[in-house]
């Protein structure tokens, strides 16, 4: 089965044309070798992905046909992503829900209210 394929049909990518670009771009790497779109993968192979800033990796238990559904994911393929990498996916969440500071971005109605009433006055 083509890496390319596997990758889409565990659900790291949304759609293959993704999992073969990430996999062009060198983000795809099975024993620390950038791989091609079409390079053929057999169960107990292990690769890693480079999603963003952090590199998850993965065990491959079997080979499927067919996208599955998120729960039956784990009888395909097991997450063995370091803790380190997991801990940077928690800070960033972290991180970007609290960098956005009230007042902020677009105005509130309080706000054009207020801009309406200065424009008037001048």
């Amino acid at each position: 089965m083509r890496i390319d394929k596997y990758l889409w049909c565990i659900r790291i990518f949304k759609s293959r044309t993704l999992a073969t670009e990430a996999c062009e771009g060198g983000k795809v790497k099975i024993d620390g070798r950038s791989v091609k779109p079409s390079h053929h993968i057999n169960p107990g192979d292990i690769f890693t992905v480079q999603q963003g800033y952090i590199k998850r990796a993965f065990r491959i238990k079997a080979l499927l046909e067919k996208r599955l559904a998120a729960k039956l994911i784990t009888d395909f393929a097991e997450d063995i992503t370091p803790a380190e990498e997991k801990e940077k996916l928690e800070l960033a969440r972290f991180a970007s829900y609290h960098s956005k500071f009230k007042g902020m971005g677009r105005p509130t109605k309080k706000d054009r209210r207020a801009l309406t009433q200065l424009r008037i006055k001048n």
